[in-house]
This record gives structure tokens, sequence and C-alpha cells, in this order.
């Protein structure tokens, strides 16, 4: 927590500014478009990691379908893990996240800039309500991340926990390709002991398509996916 403490204290000026800005261009949508509003994002990602030397690196962006909506699926390691991608993933794309945890400052306006979604972790109703709208934007083109774990654990290494079988629902609504994203090291950023610079990775696997998944059951889904994460992350760490 060192690391997140002291980002935050020697960028404060810096956050002030985006806070305003994010808030007035959200105000004015039709004077800003997607791209745009996603290029302050990752800007703001970008400030933050020049000035505490936090450095991410990114292999498969092959991968990435060239056009169409799809779900990325990334194991969840802390508060890094959507800068993480933000750095690595050109086009624009906006994620999900626990409610609670999207009304701290900046954090709030990051959410707004992208126009992602905020779900009440154990309100069903409301999550299926939100997954509908997605489902609909992601027919229309847009990219959306989404954690099946649905939380993390403070230092909790590289250890990837059960997926939960729900999170894969939106996916299945939409149709949309599946990609799986193994994260490696990203909880040393923010949520853990460790002080100073950090490099991590986000691996983009090979898309799982619709036909390939669309006759099995969530709970599969999960397992398939995990797994594809889990076996990528050994991989790495055997060096």
């Amino acid at each position: 927590m060192r690391n997140y403490y002291h980002t935050i204290l020697i960028n404060l000026h810096k956050i002030i500014y985006y806070i305003i800005k994010a808030r007035i261009w959200v105000r004015n949508p039709k004077k800003h478009s997607e791209e745009d509003c996603y290029a302050v994002a990752r800007e703001m990602v970008d400030v933050m990691n020049k000035s505490s030397g936090y450095k991410t690196i990114a292999c498969g962006t092959e991968n990435l379908p060239k056009e169409g909506g799809y779900m990325l699926y990334p194991n969840h390691q802390g508060k890094y893990d959507v800068p993480g991608i933000f750095a690595t993933h050109e086009k624009p794309i906006s994620f999900v996240m626990d409610i609670e945890r999207s009304r701290i400052p900046l954090v709030y306006e990051f959410l707004l800039l992208v126009k992602g979604k905020s779900i009440y972790l154990n309100n069903p109703r409301q999550t299926i309500t939100v997954f509908q709208e997605m489902a609909k934007e992601l027919e229309e083109g847009k990219k959306y991340i989404l954690f099946p774990e649905g939380g993390y654990k403070e230092n909790n290494g590289n250890v990837v926990e059960t997926f939960k079988a729900g999170s894969f629902k939106v996916a299945q609504m939409s149709k949309v390709p599946i990609i799986p994203v193994a994260l490696v090291d990203s909880y040393k950023v923010y949520n853990s002991d460790h002080y100073g610079p950090v490099t991590t990775y986000v691996y983009y696997l090979e898309p799982i398509m619709y036909d390939e998944y669309k006759g099995m059951k969530t709970k599969e889904i999960a397992a398939l996916v995990e797994g594809r994460i889990k076996d990528k992350i050994k991989e790495h760490l055997a060096g």
C-alpha cells in the first residue's frame, strides 16, 4: 500500500486537475468523442505510472479482435489491474466494478470517462439488469473488462481465486468473443508491501469465440478461462 499513498501524494495537484477535467467533460458528452475520453483516461494512467516508475508490458495484443465488441476476463490482483490494461489496450474499452469502490474520488471520474458500469456484488437482480445493458452495447461494438473473481485479496501474489460462473452470462447474452487475460505482478503496484518501481505484465490470450462456448454451461466457461489464465501465469513465473 506504500506505493499507493506515495503516488497519491506526489500527484495530488494532478489528481485534482483530472477530477475537474473529467467532470467537465462528462457534462458535455457531445463535445468529446469516446476516443477522446479514453485518451484522457490513458493519459491519467501514464502520468501516474511515469511519476512512480510503474511499467506494464503487453503480450498477445494480436489476439484482440480487430472489429466488434468483446469481453476481457482477467484475474484480479488489485487497484492497478484496470490501469494496467488501459496502458496496453489501444482501442476504447470500459470496465465493471463494485459500486462501493466506484465512489472513490478519481476512480469515480475514471469510470465516468469511459462510461463504465457499477454493480452491487450481492444483488443478482441489479447485476442482471447491468449485464443486459452491457450485452446490448457489446453487440454494438463496445468492449468491456469484467473480473470473474469478483474481488481481490490484499497482497495475494499471483494467486488466482475461483472464477464465478455468473460473470460469463453477459458473454452468453451478447455472443461476443471472450478474451482471457492473465495479469502478472499487478498486485505489487498498489496492493502489496512492495515499495518503488514495478514492472507488470498483461497477457492477452487467444479468444474463445461464441461458436466454441455456445453449448457450454457458465461453470464450464469459467473453468476454461480460469485454467488458461492459471497456465499462462505458471508459464511466466517458471521463466
